[in-house]
């Protein structure tokens, strides 16, 4: 790994073994991209833009050298408004209402090991000698800007990060009205876009669709990152699979509102770009004030989707995610929600509880209706208190109740939000989001607290302190069920108004970091109706997440595979629920649906009591067995086999880091007559090795599983599942 200067040439080459990105000064002045993707020596790196004259209609800003116009020219982080009529990478309202600038390179600095981002999560490293990074500065002379672009490489990883300070070093005001983390230009448009899109109960699927002139955005105008579409977007040469072709994933460590950009111009170059959404934001940037834009992390592979997902796994796994239980295998639990919702008592807790004891579960998790006069969802959000109704002796004598079994015990928030009905909002109805005279819109009958006001989140932050000092509670699951209308915040001032959605997640970033050192210990899950916040800048702060509300086998196929695109397997929340099931009233095998949820942080969400003794013995093994691999199920490497976007089949596997232990996973939806003899292919499997298949004597070579396959027989009906696991034999 090595970030270097040539001079002369005014070349910045960042490397590593896997990639090489290459920047270089244009009139010593304007930062333009020249590369991404192999390691390529340094050699003619000047050799490879290409400069030549259009027409009129792509002005010249530099009128000795007609060959530049920055309609054309390659580009780090763009403007417009100077010759350049692409997406722009930022854009400053001036006093004078003109929205013209020009940053011009002014000096650079490149240092071992990667700064932290204020007030934002973000990747990181333990020791310097991890990555290397360059800081760009920029300035526009006349109104005091100065822009610093930073990029940080990863000695172990195939990963780039970029992010954006913007500093006014003026006396007058500037107004951001556009400010994203990347820029970057391809020489070409010869790629599919990928993206992770869809719904509530139907999130993160895969949609893969060919470049063409003009734009695609994919964007969240929500609030928060949303179930319609993740924060990822990645780039795919035609010829590009899960197993070969280039691939160039970008993802954004950002919760809330985003935009991802491809623009393909009219000479066929491409132009991606990534950030705050523009929509509907501002920020008003004083004399001696500084504006931090979220952190993209782009990632680049030779293999695939595979090895780009790899890529992003050992990442985010490794050095986004932090805290006591980055590295500790996660407990087996119970949540009582689809058991019982909001009607239970103590006695029907403590029930549940101790069925999931004689099971082997390890932890117990209240969801919904604990608190407040919550009998349903009609109340009592941010009513942080014990609803005595329900547990007359206190949320203590409950937990002592729990914990006397030998369960851990776990607990259900949702605390950025308010009920109408509730004393917290009689007492403070501005506490929430609104514009005044305007109507209160609810979703699920409540409205969002104003996390962008300081004063809110300290009382928040009280009365979540107060509960989790209150006894041993060593889980949360943070859940957040509508996203933002009418947003507005009676503590700015009119100028500031469209900064408030951005405010917020800064103030949710605050309100997570106090409580994740406060409680270390703690468990922390987040969740917003499943999986609308699955996001890299959640998982800094919660190193799991629910993945989605929809609990049927079924579709947990393409949520979970859509997911482990970027999310590592470690992240994944995933759980066995009862039949029918509630969300698509399908039924399908305990079987199934234990080895489904498997593949992730496994769980029941179902009312234990009235497992049958046939059940209850499925249960026990599904426990035990993944009591075994769950070291591997969370921390191993992850390789899809078959998609569920392109057939009936669905296959993925786990392999341990040494290559000695896996998982193989098959899943078969519905049946098929007189069908074809089905054989497995495996991968990431040591070819030398010889392997093991547990409950199977014979030895199995590694390259036979690898290149002839490994035989699917024996499933009879619909909704069919088949687990192998694979130990090397001494080596």
């Amino acid at each position: 790994m090595q970030i270097t200067f040539e001079q002369t040439q005014g070349i910045f080459h960042l490397k590593n073994s896997q990639m090489s990105y290459v920047i270089q000064l244009v009139q010593n002045a304007y930062p333009a991209h020249v590369y991404w993707g192999r390691p390529i020596r340094s050699g003619q790196l000047a050799a490879i833009l290409q400069f030549q004259e259009r027409c009129s209609f792509s002005p010249n800003p530099v009128p000795e050298d007609r060959s530049i116009s920055f309609d054309t020219l390659p580009q780090e982080y763009p403007a417009y408004g100077t010759s350049d009529f692409r997406e722009p990478a930022y854009q400053v309202a001036l006093s004078n209402g003109s929205t013209i600038t020009e940053l011009i390179y002014d000096k650079h600095r490149i240092y071992a090991g990667k700064p932290a981002l204020e007030g934002l999560p973000a990747t990181y490293t333990e020791h310097e000698n991890e990555a290397q990074t360059l800081e760009l500065e920029l300035v526009d002379a006349l109104i005091g800007l100065r822009v610093i672009l930073s990029y940080t490489i990863f000695d172990q990883h195939a990963a780039l990060t970029r992010s954006v300070r913007f500093v006014n070093e003026g006396t007058a005001d500037l107004k951001l009205l556009r400010a994203l983390s990347m820029s970057i230009d391809y020489s070409h448009s010869e790629f599919d876009l990928l993206q992770l899109s869809g719904s509530w109960v139907r999130e993160r699927h895969i949609e893969r669709r060919a470049l063409a002139p003009g734009k695609i955005t994919v964007e969240s105008r929500r609030g928060s990152s949303s179930h319609q579409h993740n924060p990822f977007i990645a780039l795919l040469a035609k010829e590009a699979g899960e197993d070969h072709g280039d691939v160039y994933g970008f993802s954004l460590v950002y919760s809330g509102n985003f935009a991802a950009h491809a623009e393909v111009e009219p000479y066929g170059n491409t132009r991606v770009s990534m950030g705050i959404n523009p929509f509907d934001f501002s920020w008003l940037l004083e004399p001696g004030q500084a504006f931090q834009t979220p952190e993209a992390v782009m990632v680049y592979s030779s293999s695939g989707l595979g090895e780009m997902s790899r890529s992003y796994h050992k990442l985010y796994r490794t050095r986004l995610c932090r805290g006591e239980f980055r590295d500790r295998t996660r407990p087996v639990l119970v949540n009582n929600w689809e058991a019982t919702y909001f009607q239970f008592n103590a006695d029907k807790i403590e029930s549940i509880a101790k069925a999931g004891k004689d099971l082997g579960i390890e932890l117990f998790v209240l969801d919904d209706g604990w608190f407040g006069k919550r009998d349903s969802d009609n109340s009592s959000l941010g009513d942080w208190f014990v609803d005595k109704a329900k547990l007359p002796n206190g949320l203590e004598d409950l937990v002592a109740r729990v914990n006397g079994m030998g369960l851990q015990f776990g607990l259900w928030f949702e605390p950025e939000m308010v009920s109408p009905n509730s004393e917290l909002y009689r007492q403070h109805p501005d506490w929430c989001l609104h514009v005044p005279n305007r109507r209160r819109t609810e979703g699920r009958q409540q409205l969002i607290l104003d996390f962008s006001r300081e004063d809110v989140c300290e009382a928040i932050l009280g009365m979540i302190r107060n509960i989790l000092s209150s006894s041993p509670i060593t889980y949360v699951k943070w859940d957040m069920n509508r996203n933002m209308t009418e947003i507005g915040s009676a503590a700015l001032p009119p100028e500031r108004q469209r900064e408030t959605a951005h405010r917020y997640i800064l103030g949710l970033y605050r309100v997570l970091e106090s409580l994740t050192k406060e409680f270390p210990h703690i468990l922390f899950e987040s969740c917003s109706g499943g999986g609308g916040r699955f996001d890299p800048g959640m998982l800094y702060y919660m190193p799991q997440t629910w993945t989605s509300d929809n609990t049927d086998a079924v579709s947990r196929l393409k949520i979970q595979y859509g997911t482990s695109i970027v999310y590592p397997v470690s992240s994944m929340g995933a759980h066995v629920s009862a039949v029918p099931n509630h969300q698509v009233h399908r039924e399908t095998s305990l079987k199934m649906r234990g080895d489904v949820a498997m593949s992730g942080n496994f769980g029941y969400e179902l009312d234990l009591t009235r497992f049958t003794d046939e059940e209850k013995e499925i249960v026990k093994q599904q426990i035990a067995n993944y009591k075994e691999i769950r070291p591997l199920v969370q921390f191993g490497d992850l390789y899809r086999l078959l998609s569920p976007f392109e057939g009936n089949e669905t296959a993925w596997m786990i392999v341990s880091e040494d290559k000695k232990q896996a998982l193989v996973g098959y899943f078969r939806v519905l049946a098929e007559p007189n069908a074809p003899l089905k054989t497995l292919r495996l991968k990431g499997l040591n070819p030398d090795f010889d392997y093991r298949i547990a409950g199977n004597e014979a030895e199995y070579p590694g390259d036979h599983l690898l290149y002839a396959g490994l035989p699917v027989n024996d499933l009879r009906g619909d909704f069919q599942s088949k687990i192998w696991v694979l130990q090397a034999s001494s080596q």
